[in-house]
């Protein structure tokens, strides 16, 4: 019999809101949070009704504002932006640093935040919290010699991310793009991820760092945090369909942009032998439920590999942990060890477990689906955001799974026998953040990782995003404009000579550092 659950002591919701309230009085209120501009929390904007993914319990949403309230916004960030670009770089630096410490002193409740909003387990919450406030930091000690013959963009950043990284991608970035002498916007995801936000934003604030955070549909913020001539940057970090409708703004109004939008991942496997390197790496990759731009979704599989790839992977999924990211059996028990928790919401839940079934209804193998039942849950708890691990052999090209991230935790696997097919199938999308090709063959990693048309391939390793000094970009419709990370992305938030040719994929050109 499995022992009964309950909420690990001073975890819930109530009380990472309390904390909130205690440590940003000027950000927080009883029932809502406040959007931030011109250096001043409003209560303006309606706050709808939003639900945790971990349980279905409610939880504060965005304080959505209407279209006329963002332009007001925009130019009172372009007041700030003017006066920020002149303050020296060494008072810069110091007001970053100031808010790390402050980040730093706050981690565990920027954890529970994003446990509660998000779903992540707390090892991965932890993990991206750190990342930010560790990331930034190698900026502050670093930045002056990248900012040499460069200059502030002409108006501030404007931020619109998904809710998966708040923290290690989206103020990571913010505080990049503040440290190199801009004002900046950040649209709070419709999501997930606003008391985080909001919390970091209230502590970079007090510092006199120039953020400026908002709420707000796309609908009616775009026209403002995207298209307004006072935007001298757009970074967005999103799916195809509103990227490509950014991306078409941008290009429109020859505007310096960041768009990393979503590719189909792919981990190909070809002359291999490591079957145990292999079945260490799979749990892994179900990290945060792959909920994530640099999940790899799609095995790739020589089909003569095929029994021995399934004898390494199929023990490999079956241990994968999933469950509510804050129950224990004791009360001093660690937080559980999980490789993921809930999707971002049952709606996520649904659609995805939709496409699996329509993928099967149309021809796809089911290799592996897990049941619930092995999760880790407390009495009773709603677990509708939930979805045990799949594997499907063989999707159907009519089903979105079959060239589209998921973005949940679904593999599917196709089957090659020559290497034009390896390539073509690992090329599958327009595109691709990572990818991996598994071989045995050194020659062969090197004659074909270049056709793979990804911005990273590992051998036999995944790939991720990278830290500090890593360079981070896409091929194809996965990424347009700017490459970001180390040195790029102080240039992709600067100017430089009028002569100046970014780093990045651009309609007119593609420059590869």
């Amino acid at each position: 019999m499995r022992p009964t659950l309950s909420l690990k002591p001073r975890t819930s919701w109530t009380d990472a809101w309390r904390r909130c309230l205690a440590v940003a009085p000027e950000a927080f209120r009883e029932d809502r949070v406040l959007n931030l501009w011109g250096a001043t929390w409003r209560a303006d904007g309606r706050a709808p009704d939003a639900a945790s993914p971990v349980d279905q319990s409610p939880i504060a949403g965005p304080p959505r504002l209407d279209a006329g309230t963002a332009r007001q916004a925009v130019r009172a960030a372009l007041d700030q932006h003017r006066a920020w670009r002149h303050i020296p770089v060494a008072e810069r630096r110091a007001r970053v640093a100031a808010t790390l410490d402050a980040l730093t002193q706050h981690r565990d409740l920027f954890a529970l935040l994003l446990v509660w909003e998000i779903g992540k387990p707390w090892r991965l919450a932890q993990s991206d919290v750190d990342r930010a406030i560790d990331g930034v930091r190698w900026y502050v000690d670093t930045i002056e010699p990248m900012l040499d013959g460069r200059a502030p963009l002409d108006g501030p950043v404007s931020n619109i991310a998904s809710w998966s990284y708040p923290m290690s991608v989206l103020v990571h970035a913010m505080l990049v793009q503040a440290l190199a002498g801009n004002a900046v916007i950040a649209k709070t995801p419709v999501d997930g991820g606003v008391s985080c936000l909001t919390l970091a934003c209230a502590l970079a604030a007090r510092e006199g760092v120039p953020v400026t955070l908002v709420s707000g549909s796309g609908g009616q913020l775009s026209e403002a945090l995207v298209r307004a001539p006072e935007i001298g940057c757009v970074s967005f970090m999103g799916g195809p369909d509103a990227g490509a409708a950014v991306a078409t703004a941008v290009a429109d109004l020859g505007k310096r942009h960041i768009l990393e939008q979503e590719g189909l991942n792919t981990w190909g496997i070809w002359n291999f032998s490591d079957w145990d390197r292999l079945s260490a790496t799979v749990p892994k990759l179900f990290g945060y439920g792959k909920q994530r731009c640099t999940a790899y979704p799609r095995f790739v599989v020589q089909r003569c590999l095929f029994n021995d790839f399934l004898d390494a992977y199929l023990p490999a999924v079956r241990t994968v942990r999933i469950g509510h990211p804050l129950a224990v059996e004791t009360r001093d028990d660690p937080y559980p060890d999980l490789d993921y928790g809930p999707l971002i919401s049952a709606a996520k839940a649904k659609e995805l477990t939709d496409q699996v079934e329509e993928a099967i209804d149309h021809g796809a193998v089911p290799l592996h689906r897990g049941t619930l039942a092995d999760g880790s849950f407390l009495p009773g708890q709603d677990t509708s955001a939930y979805v045990a691990p799949v594997t499907l052999l063989g999707p159907p090209p009519s089903s979105p799974l079959h060239h589209a991230e998921p973005f949940g935790p679904v593999d599917t696997i196709v089957l090659v026998d020559t290497e034009a097919e390896l390539l073509a199938a690992m090329n599958a999308s327009n595109g691709a953040l990572v990818a991996t090709l598994a071989t045995d063959d050194r020659s062969l990693y090197r004659r074909l990782a270049p056709k793979v048309r990804a911005f990273k391939v590992g051998h036999g390793s995944a790939r991720s995003r990278g830290d500090r000094s890593e360079l981070f970009g896409g091929f194809g419709a996965s990424w347009r404009g700017a490459f970001v990370g180390g040195e790029l992305l102080v240039r992709a938030v600067t100017q430089g000579s009028v002569e100046e040719r970014l780093p990045g994929n651009f309609p007119e050109y593609q420059l590869t550092p």
